[in-house]
């Protein structure tokens, strides 16, 4: 028996029926938190808690409804851009990793009035074995040509937090907020 099999038997029922309905509906995060909170009395861990799950996972087997991965089809990705409230400035991949998912990757939309991103897809280790990084380069490369735009991803084959963003990168000597003051300061001319 797995160590997360054992720690099943310590939760109640009405625990255990919300962690198998979060796990039949693919909802591995939600499932986690209930099963981390309900045995936080009992000093158990989130990595713990993530293997109560994951047995949880593997006993419920094809009865979990998955989660399609999001679309990286230059239709599906242009049609999420146009969706956005600004306009797309670049499409940026950024790599972001958890316990549950490993390392992926995530497609962000750069904005322009107002500035900020919005998300375009999250792209996990795909099912026909494709890995995240060369993936979502290939899929952000096309919907940056397609929107004529630049494409940031400084390292779609090395997974790590440290790499610099692109707009840190297409405005170096800006201060937080400068380019917003420009951009009023024109206007007001």
């Amino acid at each position: 028996m797995s160590a997360g099999r054992g720690w099943w038997g310590y939760l109640e029922e009405r625990t255990r029926r919300e962690v198998d309905a979060d796990v039949l509906r693919d909802r591995r995060i939600s499932a986690v938190r209930t099963v981390w909170e309900a045995l936080r009395p009992l000093e158990v861990g989130l990595h713990e808690a993530e293997r109560v799950v994951h047995a949880r996972y593997e006993v419920l087997g094809d009865r979990v409804r998955r989660t399609p991965p999001d679309p990286l089809d230059l239709a599906s990705l242009a049609a999420r851009a146009a969706a956005l409230p600004g306009r797309v400035a670049a499409v940026e991949a950024l790599w972001d990793g958890d316990t549950v998912h490993d390392w992926f990757v995530l497609l962000v939309a750069v904005l322009d009035d107002p500035d900020g991103e919005g998300h375009l897809a999250t792209v996990h280790h795909r099912p026909d074995g494709n890995a995240p990084g060369p993936a979502a380069a290939e899929a952000g490369q096309r919907l940056a040509t397609h929107l004529a735009v630049p494409f940031h991803f400084p390292s779609p084959h090395a997974p790590g937090y440290d790499a610099p963003r692109w707009r840190t990168l297409a405005t170096p000597n800006r201060l937080p907020g400068q380019r917003g003051r420009a951009r009023r300061a024109r206007r007001a001319k």
